[in-house]
């Protein structure tokens, strides 16, 4: 279902309506995904205030550290100039202007100084608080290989650690209070990896491999978001870091590494198995299926996930329909074309992919 970045519309589809039509498609869609935002820790800003990994909370610090030196430094500064401005009305006189330039050279030399050092100071700090989050502060329970597509995320989970091994997308489960070693990398352009209530942002870039590490203190759902200009959706490719028990993650994993439920006695989604295989197996996989396409995110347990389209829309029926039949409205340039369905095809095939918990 991603061949191409554009599709041609059937001739009905491009009316004079069309350009308000695909407007409020699109502007649904960002209504929606900031309402999914609001359901998961991380709104905009939120990481300016709380912490929760050691990831993340000495870059909270320095973050405060330097808006409160900026804010003092601009304080001081305006203050400053005030009092020379109202001074200088105040002496007009040749004698108090020599007098006036010999003051604001050495001003000029004590700022420069003095912000010499501030300077310094800031970057020693931050050279430090980078030092601090460089490695975890134990071994990694998990590793995990993340991969960001043109507008996607691309989640692998190794054997390495004893777990069985399996590829999703778009969702990140960890456990609670446990480092993670992120192993990142780019297929396409340079995007960034940032969990901001977890960690700092790392890049990833086409043939090169960096590292990150995140914990969660606490459970619960943390919004990650790709933060490096990527193109035309960079705003839609979104993620979320899963934080949960020790024994709910295991269950959680174990089912994921299992093969896709074979389709039952259900006539419409045997339909829409059929027809995933023809129009959609090229690009994505499921497991336990014939269809094995690696260009678009691994679906095998897509209805077990909380969110659609890599953050822009939520899991439900009616969103999945509305992405199998307008993704290029709700996400424009994607590799996802809208595909020419009749409705009962674009039901079937929705209710197909209903079946995949």
């Amino acid at each position: 279902m991603a061949e191409r970045k554009r599709m041609h519309r059937k001739p009905e589809e491009v009316d004079r309506n069309g350009k308000e039509v695909r407007a409020g498609v699109s502007i649904a869609a960002s209504v929606g995904s900031m309402a999914v935002q609001r359901n998961a820790l991380g709104a905009p800003l939120d990481y300016f205030l709380h912490a929760y990994g050691p990831a993340a909370e000495p870059s909270m610090h320095l973050g405060w550290a330097l808006a409160t030196l900026s804010m003092s430094v601009i304080a001081i500064i305006a203050l400053l100039l005030a009092i020379a401005i109202a001074r200088r009305r105040l002496a007009q006189t040749d004698d108090h202007l020599a007098q006036g330039e010999a003051v604001a050279l050495r001003w000029v030399y004590a700022g420069t100084a003095i912000s010499s050092v501030l300077l310094v100071a800031a970057l020693v700090y931050t050279l430090v608080t980078l030092d601090s989050v460089a490695a975890p502060p134990r071994a990694p329970a998990l590793t995990l290989t993340v991969t960001a597509y043109d507008w996607w995320w691309k989640v692998e989970y190794g054997g390495t650690d004893g777990g069985p091994p399996f590829v999703t997308a778009n969702e990140i489960h960890i456990p609670v209070g446990q480092p993670v070693k992120i192993v990142l990398k780019s297929a396409d352009v340079i995007h960034a990896f940032w969990v901001p209530l977890l960690a700092g942002k790392t890049q990833t870039i086409p043939g090169q491999i960096n590292e990150q590490w995140i914990q969660a203190d606490a459970p619960g759902v943390y919004r990650g978001q790709c933060s490096q200009f990527c193109g035309a959706q960079h705003a839609h490719m979104a993620f979320e870091v899963v934080a949960q028990d020790r024994a709910a993650f295991d269950a959680w994993r174990s089912a994921q590494a299992l093969p896709a439920t074979p389709v039952a006695s259900d006539a419409m989604a045997s339909r829409g198995q059929q027809l995933f295989h023809e129009r959609c197996a090229g690009c994505h996989a499921i497991r336990g299926s014939d269809a094995n396409g690696a260009q678009a995110p691994d679906l095998t347990h897509l209805n077990a996930r909380r969110l659609i389209a890599a953050g822009a829309l939520t899991n439900t029926p009616g969103n999945r329909l509305d992405w199998i039949r307008h993704a290029q409205r709700i996400k424009p340039d994607s590799l996802m074309p809208s595909i020419m369905l009749t409705s009962a095809e674009a039901a079937a095939l929705s209710a197909y992919l209903a079946t995949l918990h």
